[in-house]
């Protein structure tokens, strides 16, 4: 080869002998073949056959196969983020004049998506009570997806999925879940029959803060294929940087879930004995919504909970959250870095609760001291 063909193609070397602990990051857009027919059958031999860069590559299919172990499914699929796995169980579900059951704790950026993108093309929505109340009178033919979300968005309601999918089976609907607070450690969705097990792994999975990703699992090969093709039309792929950083962060999840889900009930409890602060919404408390179901279905918490606060706080409120020094103000969670967030639930709720147009403070849970989260807490909570 001459000077400019030896700088363009790398020389093969050796990996005998070369065993590394850490998963390789693979980058790749063009997979190349070793024959004319090899190309020919790209991708068609099995389901896991690498084709194209934004279909797989080993760093991918690595972190499929850890997360399909984990939920004890038979294939799992990697999107961009935790909504772009919802929407595109939804896309791939729904098809015109279908309808969709959400409940009403859902992540309020799928109600978005629901109202705002999916009725204007034909689809009907409509909202459960977290409960399930209401939910035999609202299914009828047309409804194809019942969405859960257990526990609920910054309110924690804990849904009955057994109960939920034993309804859904009756009718022929399918079920998906969205399982970022538990994630398959602590709740397996598809081992109480639901059809999707979604999870943000921008949480606990890649638990730095420091990535975008969600995946989607499911027991059944053919909506694995139904969902890759939404994939593919859609052009949605992952980046290998972000899979390798998902693969990393698993590695201390179930640590850092289980030191995070004592303190924060440790904290829940304590907060609740003051009882002057407000309402503490934590599955693992007696008393809380959906904690006898809590108790029934899963493994453990986590360390995500939330305080209903006072009707006058604001001000207070305000004053306290500068006084932090370990927690900081964000959205998200499930990293190393404790959070708070002020959130309001009154623009996103249909049915009227007794926190409906309070502000909920959502905590978060990290790896620092607990002695120091816990000053700080009462830093804050003594302004309110």
């Amino acid at each position: 080869m001459r000077d400019a063909s030896i700088c363009t193609i790398h020389p093969n070397v050796s990996e005998e002998g070369f065993s590394s602990l850490a998963v390789a990051t693979y980058r790749a857009s063009t997979i190349v073949f070793d024959s004319a027919a090899a190309y020919a059958d790209r991708g068609q031999r099995n389901l896991d056959g690498y084709s194209y860069g934004l279909h797989g590559t080993p760093t991918t299919r690595t972190l499929e196969a850890q997360l399909t172990a984990l939920e004890g499914g038979v294939r799992t699929v990697l999107l961009p983020s935790g909504q772009t796995a919802i929407a595109v169980i939804m896309l791939t579900v729904l098809k015109p004049g279908d309808t969709v059951l959400i409940p009403d704790s859902v992540y309020p950026p799928v109600k978005g998506l629901c109202m705002d993108f999916l009725e204007p093309r034909g689809n009907s929505v409509r909202v459960y009570h977290p409960d399930g109340s209401d939910l035999e009178d609202l299914i009828d033919p047309s409804v194809k997806l019942i969405w859960l979300e257990s526990p609920g968005s910054t309110t924690m309601e804990v849904q009955d999925v057994p109960y939920v999918v034993s309804q859904a089976k009756r009718h022929g609907i399918k079920t998906g879940i969205d399982n970022t607070w538990a994630t398959p450690l602590l709740f397996k969705p598809l081992k109480h029959g639901v059809d999707f097990s979604m999870q943000a792994l921008t949480k606990y999975a890649g638990g730095h803060s420091d990535l975008l990703l969600g995946s989607i699992s499911v027991s059944d090969l053919d909506l694995r294929k139904k969902l890759r093709g939404t994939m593919q039309m859609l052009g949605l792929g992952v980046s290998p940087d972000e899979a390798s950083l998902a693969l990393r962060g698993m590695e201390t999840m179930a640590i850092r879930m289980a030191h995070a889900g004592k303190v924060a009930l440790d904290f829940a409890e304590r907060l609740s004995a003051k009882g002057n602060i407000g309402e503490v919404l934590h599955p693992a408390l007696p008393g809380n919504q959906g904690h006898d179901i809590w108790k029934r279905d899963f493994a453990g918490a986590n360390g995500l909970f939330s305080v209903v606060l006072p009707a006058d706080s604001e001000a207070g409120l305000n004053r306290g959250l500068d006084r932090l020094r370990i927690f900081a103000i964000g959205a998200s969670w499930g990293g190393t870095r404790s959070l708070v967030a002020p959130m309001s639930v009154s623009n996103t709720r249909q049915f009227v609760t007794p926190w409906y147009d309070r502000t909920i403070l959502r905590i978060s849970i990290g790896t620092e001291d607990p002695a120091d989260l816990w000053d700080d807490l009462e830093a804050l909570f003594s302004e309110i």
